[in-house]
């Protein structure tokens, strides 16, 4: 880096285990020397904070001299210290921020509790939420409200509409009109704040309704809050000016919990220097005196040290990792993107770099949603402390860690087999080149004996070699290879099948940055590497990926140091907007806060050259929810094109008949630093070639191709720019082994170690015929994180899944699982009537949603795109016709009174989509029955239907994924091991032999069932027997069985198997939650849920009296309730943000809050409840459970304006004026357990989790996909 004083330069990255450093030096010949150091983060024996005491080496290493631990350190000699750090992550990951009070406007104290409702890990019994960042809560006694609505056009409000004089109307940040219903009591407020203060908190985040466009209440609280002398206050608006209350509050609560911690510890770190590291004075000449201290920020921009908060601090650390990849690997002239690879010992990150850094918006981190810029930085739960296990067949990588004490089996320590110990019994990692510091005295070498033992006893499970089970211990079926086959795997092949099942799921996410974002070429990428676990796999996930040139950077062990030495300072604005005029409207806004930025930075010593301005506009289609930020193309206003452009690319569709929206203005001004701009080229290099001679050594390494072979040895310190060495090869360094696989080339560059990658073929499994594949335990693994990828992108209420060639599920994202439990019926249905007269061919597109074809319920309607695998997707939709807006009524007693059915429909044929056709369906069919209506939204069904949910464009990416996997390893190869992970078995022999449970709906119906296991061969009969009746009413479900080998016993007739015209628009949100109840009962696995969806719907329009359909809308959304505020079981669709449906719809939300004390009573309380307020004028129904039968007592209420309350039943519809009200009270999950003897009688299974196979062929999230199997 140039050096432009004479004084030192000091580049830090804080980390949670060790703290790196790179120091930059003035020689006395003119240059600079580089120092670098590495300690542990935390060694308080011998120094109170590592960034001091790693300056105080490099002042000794400087002058000569020695300088003593205690005292303050002179700071005449430094100029500048940058420094990334850990703390802020660390004190939310671990909970230990600083004590904050949440202000919050009445009616919304459990917001932040309640987030988005939806649990983060579908197939998980035991819902575990994380708790909230603050101690206390306030509400204040406050609202606003937004005028109008853009769901319709009537909500459009003009200027003359409003009342002019009157005070209680104010026009917002945005340009929207908000009224105010009610302003603070101020004094109550400071009263409040004092009774706060008092308890010992200092810091507070107010967070009121809608005040990212109306600030005035928040600016008056927290001036109230300062005043009183709270050090630090947080307000939303001010934090993070951006729509949706929840992120918006956890951004500020973020923001209050963790500024607290950053500015103790830069208090801390301040107290080890003299006054220069606090005071900087201006020179008349523009200079300044003092050290410049600036700290990494998450969107990889510097901060100054007085501008560094919380917020900004959460992805301090890895952000200069990505900023030194980025600007020492990435070749301009060239423009190659780079997929950044950081491996740690518990898991491995990566991002993308194409000459622009991707950041993200909206982040969860630690189960807190946020909004703030971030780096785009994707992780996945597997590193070289990842430990190795096998289960049910299947070879498991993590997500537990041997974490660094044990650690691996290796270390001496007694730790669990890892990625290590592969690598190690492989022989990439030599014992003899790594550092004596393992075992207990820390001064011993790798224990490869120990490691091999280890494998040797892990093999005979996996080959079939079983010990008789220990008395006492129950008996447990193992699932061994022998059982399949008769093929033993080595050693070798055992530890190697690992390490390909870890680098298939270390590929998952690199996919999820490229190509679920359309990004699809990888053979245009490099790969950079940093922190050095990776070396030995680098090679392979490159093969996997298609990427050709894998990079190691000379200080890739310390790159997040060396990138703030690279980075630039960045200051952003940021300014909500709400304009779906001409975007030309905004350019003065834009200007002005580019004047205001460019200020701030001159403000710094940076001149008008070294400033540059990026304007963004936070863009989206107008109904949608999805937003992109957009960069202004270079010496244009034409944000639209590159917006189109964006999504196309993304999600594969635009829809040119919407207008777009700008939510926010963003300005992200830049003061440019130094860049190495150091590009990887290795073409105009003059190469010499060297051989096995110049080796350190020769070692016996394993190799796929080729099994164990002699592999030379080199150190990296001997190589000089040029040298070439033809793998296979090892080259070793002071901190990695870089792995150079056969038919890979590795290159000396001046930066870099450039691996010049051959693309893999079918990975050398020959085509065979299906009856004669091997089911391989680590191809099996191996598919599971491949069918996983193509369906990983996250929906609300969509699913999206891939289906064999018999139709029978493989994989699914973790999106709804009443969706998901149907859709191969629906996928069978169409191949059984359509395949055998040769109506299916390659690229049509089928549409269905009919009961009897596998449909749920008609609003779900499913798109199946069929290529040798199928790949389906499933989407709510808000309105398709019937007698009820929103098309969930709640007396619908026959199938055409819930809107559009069809069995079976080309929506594209021959590349074409019929648009009347699918009109016809929707909007002409369900009107020709008496007292219904066509759909109310045909354009909103249209967009749907054409990629809004998205549907076609998530089939034909998975499509084209899937094309990708038959051509790597075959066609019979990809169906051949379908069977094995749709299978799912008992293995519990413990069980008892028939199980039993019942319960009632709320109109009397009974669900009853018997299961039946055989312990032999781990099947199962599901017998449904003794069921009530179909009923005349809405709460028939047609079910079926999705895994192998469970029978299902249904008897016809009945509620679960009704007649094919029966009305189940209930059945599929009501009946569906109860029978998964049932099930649950009968095992003893947990308790009830609130066996019910709470649905809700409101809209407008539809058939008049004269038969004319007008254009209307509609809204449902599914309430949780029953297990604290989230959904379970058969749903997972997120709540509308409160901010989005006061604008999107005439409605008022007074409140959102737990129903405390719901969850019954009794040792194990249930869940509690819910509570949701509305105020409309709008014709509204309720479709809902357990408002009848104890304990669960859910409740909904009507409350007509200055009328008294009356119940309003489970299951009603009326008309709404304004000023009505709609209070739903969800059900809890009761408790039990009274006393230690009842609590005998009904103890909930332990052990369902290892007798069970949850997933059973679909994969959970991305982190427990392999956990599910």
């Amino acid at each position: 880096m140039p050096q432009t004083t004479n004084k030192i330069r000091v580049f830090i990255d804080r980390g949670g285990t060790f703290t790196d450093c790179i120091a930059f030096i003035p020689s006395k010949e003119g240059g600079f020397t580089t120092k670098v150091i590495k300690l542990l983060s935390e060694d308080p024996a011998n120094y109170k904070d590592a960034p001091t005491e790693a300056i105080r080496r490099i002042k000794e290493f400087a002058s000569g001299k020695t300088i003593p631990r205690k005292g303050k350190l002179d700071t005449s000699d430094i100029e500048l210290i940058r420094m990334g750090t850990t703390v802020a992550t660390n004190a939310l990951l671990e909970r230990k921020g600083g004590p904050v009070c949440l202000v919050v406007t009445k009616g919304f104290k459990d917001i932040l509790h309640i987030q988005n409702q939806a649990r983060p890990k579908i197939f998980d019994l035991e819902i575990n939420m994380p708790g909230v960042l603050y101690q206390q809560v306030i509400e204040v006694d406050e609202r606003v409200s937004l005028v109008g609505y853009t769901a319709h056009a009537s909500g459009v409000v003009k200027e003359e509409d409003i009342p002019k004089g009157d005070e209680n109307y104010a026009k917002g940040v945005t340009g929207e009109w908000v009224k105010i219903l009610k302003k603070p009591d101020l004094v109550h407020v400071e009263n409040t704040l004092k009774a706060v203060y008092k308890s010992g908190i200092r810091s507070i985040a107010i967070c009121l309704m809608h005040s990212f466009t109306f600030t005035e209440h928040e600016n008056q609280i927290a001036q109230i809050a300062t005043r009183l002398g709270f050090t630090n206050v947080s307000t939303s608006s001010q934090t993070t000016p951006m729509i949706k209350l929840v992120p918006r509050g956890n951004s500020a609560v973020s923001d209050a919990y963790l500024t607290p911690s950053i500015k103790t510890y830069i208090s801390g770190f301040n107290s080890g220097f003299d006054s220069g590291l606090t005071q900087r004075q201006k020179n008349e000449d523009g200079s300044s005196e003092g050290v410049r201290v600036q700290f990494m920020k998450s969107d990889g921009g510097l901060a100054d040290v007085n501008d560094f908060n919380g917020l900004g601090a959460i992805l301090s650390g890895p952000a200069g990792g990505v900023v030194g990849y980025a600007l020492t690997s990435y070749d301009a002239d060239e423009g190659t993107p780079v997929i950044g690879f950081d491996m740690g010992g518990t898991s491995t990150d990566v991002s993308r770099y194409a000459g622009r850094y991707d950041h993200v918006f909206e982040t969860t981190t630690a189960g807190i949603t946020i909004q703030a810029p971030q780096l785009d930085i994707n992780t996945v739960a597997a590193g070289g402390g990842s430990r190795l296990f096998f289960r049910n067949g299947m070879f498991v990588v993590g997500p537990e860690s041997a974490g660094a004490n044990p650690g691996p089996t290796c270390y001496k320590k007694g730790g669990p087999l890892a990625i290590t110990d592969a690598n190690l019994l492989l022989g990439r990692l030599i014992p003899s080149y790594f550092p004596k510091i393992f075992g207990k005295t820390e001064t011993e070498p790798l224990d490869f004996e120990a490691t091999k033992a280890a494998f040797e006893e892990l093999s005979e499970s996996i080959n079939g070699v079983k010990s008789s089970p220990k008395r006492g211990k129950k008996s447990v079926a193992s699932t061994t290879l022998s059982a399949a086959t008769e093929k033993t795997m080595s050693l070798d092949e055992i530890a190697y099948g690992f390490i390909e099942v870890a680098n298939e799921a270390m590929c998952r996410p690199i996919r999820q940055l490229t190509q679920a974002k359309g990004h699809d070429t990888f053979k245009t990428y490099s790969c950079m590497l940093w922190r050095r676990w990776g070396d030995s796999m680098h090679a392979a996930i490159a093969k996997s990926l298609g990427i050709k040139k894998v990079l190691v950077h000379k200080h890739s062990a310390i790159l997040s140091a060396y990138g703030l030495s690279l980075a630039d300072i960045v200051h952003e604005v940021q300014e909500p907007v709400f304009d779906i005029k001409e975007l030309n409207n905004i350019k003065s806004r834009v200007s002005q806060l580019s004047k205001d930025a460019r200020a701030h930075l001159s403000a710094q010593g940076f001149s008008e050259s070294q400033i540059m301005i990026e304007p963004y506009l936070n863009l989206r289609y107008q109904g949608t929810d999805t937003s992109i930020m957009t960069l202004q193309p270079e010496n244009s206003w034409d944000f639209l094109s590159v917006f189109i452009a964006n999504h196309k690319q993304e999600f594969g569709f635009t829809l040119p008949d919407r207008p777009v929206i700008i939510d926010d203005i963003r300005i992200r001004a830049i003061g440019k630093g130094a860049s190495d701009g150091h590009g990887s080229s290795v073409a105009a290099l003059k190469r010499r070639r060297l051989d096995a001679k110049s080796a350190e050594s020769i070692e016996e390494t394993y190799w796929k191709q080729g099994g164990r072979r002699e592999t030379p040895v080199y150190l990296l310190s001997k190589l000089v720019k040029g040298d070439e060495i033809i793998g296979p090869a090892l080259i070793i360094e002071a901190t990695a082994t870089i792995v150079v696989e056969p038919d890979c080339t590795a290159i000396i560059t001046s930066e870099h170690v450039v691996i010049l990658v051959e693309p893999a073929t079918n990975s050398g499994i020959a085509k065979q015929e299906n009856t004669q594949i091997v089911q391989d335990p680590i191809l099996l693994s191996v598919f599971g994180h491949r069918f996983m990828t193509q369906t990983s992108k996250k929906r609300l209420d969509f699913s999206c899944a891939l289906f064999g060639p018999d139709g029978g599920l493989v994989a699914n994202a973790p999106h709804i699982p009443v969706h998901l439990g149907s859709m191969q019926e629906a996928v069978r249905w169409q191949m059984k009537h359509l395949s055998e007269s040769g109506k299916i061919e390659d690229g049509d597109v089928l549409m269905t949603n009919h009961p009897a074809a596998g449909g749920s319920h008609l609003p779900d309607i499913t798109i199946i795109t069929p290529l040798v695998f199928f790949v389906a997707s499933r989407g709510h939709h808000a309105d398709i016709g019937g007698i009820q807006p929103g098309s969930m009524p709640p007396n619908s007693c026959e199938l055409y009174q819930e809107g559009a059915a069809v069995k079976s429909f080309h929506l594209v044929k021959g590349g074409v989509f019929d648009e009347k056709g699918v009109t016809d369906i929707l909007l002409v069919k369900p009107a020709q029955y008496e007292g219904c209506s066509g759909t109310r939204c045909l354009n909103d069904n249209l967009s749907d239907l054409k990629g809004i949910t998205p549907k076609l464009p998530a089939n034909q990416r998975g499509i084209s994924l899937v094309q990708g996997l038959i051509s790597e390893y075959g066609l019979d190869v990809g169906n051949s091991p379908i069977s094995s992970i749709q299978c799912l078995r008992c293995t519990t022999k413990s069980l008892v032999p028939v199980l039993s449970a019942e319960d009632r709906m709320d109109d009397g119906s009974t669900i009853k069932l018997s299961i039946e296991i055989n312990p032999k061969d781990g099947s199962a009969t599901f017998d449904f027997t003794g069921t009530s009746r179909e009923v005349y009413g809405n709460t028939n479900a047609p079910k079926s069985a999705l895994l192998q080998p469970i029978t299902v016993v249904i008897p016809d007739g009945s509620l679960l198997s009704p007649s094919e015209n029966a009305a189940v628009v209930g059945g599929n949100v009501l009946t569906s939650q109860r029978l998964c109840d049932v099930i649950l009962k009968a095992f003893g696995a947990c308790a009830a849920s609130q066996g019910c969806c709470n649905n809700f719907t409101f809209g407008s329009g539809g058939k008049d009296k004269d038969g004319i359909v007008k254009d209307g809308f509609g809204y449902y959304e599914t309430i949780a309730g029953g297990s604290g505020a989230v959904h379970t079981h058969m749903t997972n669709t997120r709540i509308t943000d409160p901010e989005i449906l006061e604008r999107r719809y005439p409605v008022l939300l007074k409140q959102f809050a737990l129903r405390h004390g719901s969850g019954g009573e009794g040792k194990f309380k249930g869940g509690d409840g819910v509570i949701r307020e509305f105020l409309e004028t709008l014709n509204v129904s309720m479709l809902s459970e357990r408002r009848v039968f104890q304990p669960y007592a859910g409740l909904n209420l009507l409350i007509r304006k200055n009328q008294p309350a009356v119940n309003f039943g489970g299951k009603n519809a009326t008309i709404v004026h304004a000023g009505d009200v709609i209070r739903i009270e969800t059900p809890g999950g009761g408790g039990y357990a009274a006393s230690e003897t009842d609590e005998e009688k009904f103890t909930p299974s332990k052990s369902l989790r290892s007798s069970v196979r949850l997933a059973g062929g679909s994969l959970a999230a991305l982190e427990d996909a392999q956990r599910d199997f």
